[in-house]
C-alpha cells in the first residue's frame, strides 16, 4: 500500500496485451535482422537494443495478464518488476554505452562517457525505488499505469533524457544526430506527460527506435559491402 505523502513516479504504457505481443514479436524480429547486419562486434550493443525493446513489450503482455487475472498474481508482479527493471535499470546507461561503442572519434567518445556515467547514476536511483517498492499497477482500460515510490523524479527524468539522447547528438554520424534530435523532441514530450502522471506511447516509440537502428546498421553494412565489391583502380 502507498505510504501517505510518499512521492511516486507514475508511468503509463499504452494499448493492450494483444498489441504488446504483436509489437514485441515484430520488434524482436527486426532486432534479429539487425544483428545479422553487424559488421563489427563494436556494433553489437546497438544491434541488440531492438531485441531488448521487443522482449520488453512481450514482458508487459504478462503484466496485462496479471492485471486481468489470466495468470497468477506472482507471475504478474514478477513481469511488472522485470518490465521496470529494463526501463529504469538498463536503458539509461545501455543506450549511451552502445552509441559510444560505434563512435570513431576519440574526443567525442570521451564526452559520451559523461552521459554513460549519468545514465548509470539514473539507473541506480530509479532501481532503488523499484526495489524498495511497493510497485502499483493499475489497469486504465487502454493502458497500464505503473506507480513507483521515488524522490526527485523531475530531476531524474531530465537526467534520463540527457543520458539517452545526448550521445546521439554528439555523434559524428549525421543520421545518428538527426535521430537524437527526433528522440529528444519525442522523449521531452513524454516527460511533459510525466509531470501529469503519464508516460505514453513507450511501445510505439520502441518500435520506431528499433526500425531506425535496423535501417542505420543495414545501410552501414550495405555501404561497406559495396566498397568491398568496387575494384580500386590506381
Amino acid at each position: 500500500m502507498r505510504t501517505a505523502g510518499e512521492p511516486r513516479v507514475r508511468c503509463t504504457m499504452c494499448f493492450s496485451p494483444a498489441a504488446d505481443l504483436t509489437i514485441g514479436v515484430a520488434v524482436t524480429a527486426i532486432g534479429i535482422d539487425t544483428v545479422r547486419h553487424v559488421a563489427h562486434r563494436k556494433e553489437a550493443p546497438l544491434a541488440v537494443l531492438p531485441i531488448v525493446f521487443g522482449a520488453h513489450q512481450i514482458v508487459e503482455a504478462f503484466v496485462w495478464f496479471g492485471a486481468d487475472g489470466s495468470v497468477s498474481n506472482q507471475t504478474g508482479d514478477t513481469a511488472a518488476w522485470l518490465y521496470l527493471a529494463v526501463a529504469f535499470g538498463v536503458i539509461p546507461w545501455f543506450v549511451p554505452w552502445a552509441v559510444r561503442r560505434i563512435e570513431p572519434d576519440a574526443a567525442r567518445r570521451q564526452l559520451m562517457s559523461a552521459f554513460m556515467v549519468t545514465g548509470a547514476f539514473v539507473s541506480i536511483a530509479l532501481m532503488v525505488g523499484v526495489v524498495r517498492g511497493p510497485i502499483e499497477v493499475t489497469d486504465g482500460g487502454h493502458y497500464l499505469a505503473y506507480g513507483v515510490p521515488l524522490s526527485f523524479g523531475g530531476a531524474l527524468v531530465a537526467a534520463y533524457i540527457a543520458a539517452t539522447c545526448g550521445s546521439f547528438l554528439l555523434s559524428s554520424d549525421r543520421r545518428a544526430v538527426q535521430f537524437g534530435a527526433v528522440n529528444l523532441v519525442a522523449v521531452t514530450g513524454l516527460a511533459m506527460l510525466l509531470s501529469n502522471g503519464l508516460i505514453s506511447l513507450w511501445c510505439v516509440w520502441a518500435a520506431v527506435t528499433s526500425v531506425a537502428i535496423a535501417l542505420h546498421l543495414r545501410r552501414t553494412d550495405d555501404h561497406k559491402h559495396d566498397h568491398r565489391l568496387v575494384p580500386v583502380i590506381p
